[in-house]
């Protein structure tokens, strides 16, 4: 049975001729059934991931042939465009959709000689943070059954925990990468907006989407960067700015310039063990050398509530797309009229929780609540924006938690939104100022569960999010575990 540790281990093992990747997929195969009740996988790929392992170990013995993820098998979330696939957003609104053209990231994996074995399952429409709302039903995390997953990736969260992958896709509107990779203790890495095209990615909230990456090891976060990184015609919002050679760029050449927000330290929605946790991790990176220091942040109060009005407003526009009409879902009842149509199949195609986001943007756009809140919720935006830039002007990277508590039991918060909305207290700062961000599993909580330390960096300078991140787990992870 096939454990994966690296993509630059795997390369070794391939050339030496101890592996080859149909023996791996094979491997990933078994692996994925006899874990198929974690409900990660939406759909398995089994024979057309078998026949890419074939095409590829033609080309064993020349190496000089490989992409840079030759062999690396790869799970994707179910709201990347895959040709000729099922692509749903896990919502019987899709049930039936099959994408007629690659995502610019599917594309670059396919192109450097990745193996997709799978979609993976998530919150409806990517929202949602704790996996509970799929149609498909919950996805369990691997440490504790009776815990969520985290979301809304939460099936390309535990396809990593549960090695059913090397390395797997997912989306991140609000922390939808990093907050599962906390909660299932494994690496999550959202680049900067604009660092990867969007195209062929299922809109939720267009401003705040990005492709992220989950993984057990931070160069193979650097080296799947590297490669699906980078300007795309396809998408005006993809950034033209060089993409840097992150699997070479590892290692750290100074010390850190960083700064906590105390406020975040301060909240009261915040694990006391956790804070507990992470003031000695700033305080032995003081005595490590770097710079590690407060600096207020007033606006940490209006962060979600801002998030929310927005996310919400683009959703409405964005899936007002989802008609019945053109594509997808169309409900069979009889209708009077094209309005009703509109109703009837919205009401059957949307979960409870789309249907719920969808409503409430709504209302937000609507005459006589548009300055009251969508304006004031823009204004807070460019505000954070403004504080953001100001600090990253001093500092190389922020610190801070990634979430306020570890996994929760399901049910616990399903009856209480705000509560639920609370828990992306410390994720959605990142999207909102469009850096990146990254979720590093360095403790263990009393309670068994995993939790980590989530740092932030600039936008598109992911290079020193990788090195720290590099630097951290080697030095930290065993000290505080």
């Amino acid at each position: 049975m096939y454990e994966h540790t690296s993509i630059s281990e795997l390369r070794t093992r391939l050339s030496c001729g101890e592996l080859t990747c149909t023996e791996i997929v094979s491997s990933y195969l078994k692996k994925i059934e006899e874990k198929k009740h974690l409900n990660a996988f939406i759909e398995v790929f089994e024979q057309e991931a078998l026949q890419r392992a074939k095409t590829l170990d033609a080309k064993l013995s020349n190496p000089h042939t490989w992409g840079r993820l030759f062999g690396v098998v790869v799970g994707i979330k179910d709201v990347l465009c895959y040709k000729d696939h099922h692509v749903g957003a896990a919502s019987k609104m899709l049930e039936n959709y099959i994408a007629i053209y690659n995502a610019t990231a599917i594309q670059k994996l396919l192109d450097e000689d990745a193996i997709i074995i799978g979609n993976l399952n998530c919150d409806e429409f990517a929202m949602g943070s704790s996996n509970e709302h799929s149609a498909h039903g919950k996805v369990l995390n691997a440490l504790d059954e009776s815990r969520v997953p985290g979301g809304s990736s939460g099936g390309s969260a535990v396809a990593v925990q549960a090695a059913l992958c090397m390395v797997s896709l997912g989306s991140d509107t609000g922390g939808s990468v990093r907050q599962p990779a906390d909660f299932c203790g494994i690496i999550g890495l959202k680049p900067g907006y604009g660092r990867i095209s969007r195209y062929g990615l299922l809109a939720y909230a267009s401003s705040f989407d990005q492709i992220g990456i989950f993984s057990t090891s931070v160069e193979d976060a650097a080296i799947v960067l590297g490669v699906i990184a980078g300007k795309d015609e396809f998408d005006s919002t993809c950034s033209d700015s060089s993409v840097p050679d992150y699997a070479t760029l590892m290692v750290a050449t100074s010390k850190f310039k960083i700064a906590y927000f105390p406020e975040c330290f301060e909240h009261p929605s915040l694990d006391k063990e956790i804070k507990k946790k992470l003031e000695n991790m700033i305080q032995t990176l003081q005595a490590d050398g770097h710079k590690v220091e407060p600096v207020n942040f007033k606006y940490l109060d209006y962060i979600v509530p801002a998030y929310y009005i927005l996310t919400t407003a683009e959703a409405s526009s964005n899936l007002s797309r989802y008609d019945g009409v053109k594509f997808g879902f169309r409900t069979k009842d009889d209708v009077e009229n094209l309005n009703d149509l509109y109703k009837k199949t919205r009401s059957k195609g949307f979960g409870k929780e789309v249907k719920r986001r969808i409503m409430l943007g709504t209302f937000v756009l609507s005459t006589g609540y548009y300055d009251a809140y969508f304006s004031k919720a823009q204004q807070i935006r460019k505000l954070i924006f403004d504080k953001t830039k100001q600090v990253f002007e001093q500092y190389d990277l922020i610190i801070m938690p990634t979430t306020p508590s570890t996994a929760f039991k399901f049910g616990e918060k399903s009856n209480d939104a705000v509560e639920m909305f609370l828990g992306d207290l410390y994720t959605v700062y990142a999207n909102l100022a469009g850096i990146a961000g990254i979720s590093l599993p360095l403790f263990k909580h009393s309670n068994g569960m995993p939790f980590g330390v989530q740092v932030l960096s600039n936008k598109l300078e992911e290079d020193k999010l990788l090195q720290f991140s590099n630097m951290a787990l080697k030095e930290y992870q065993h000290a505080y575990k």
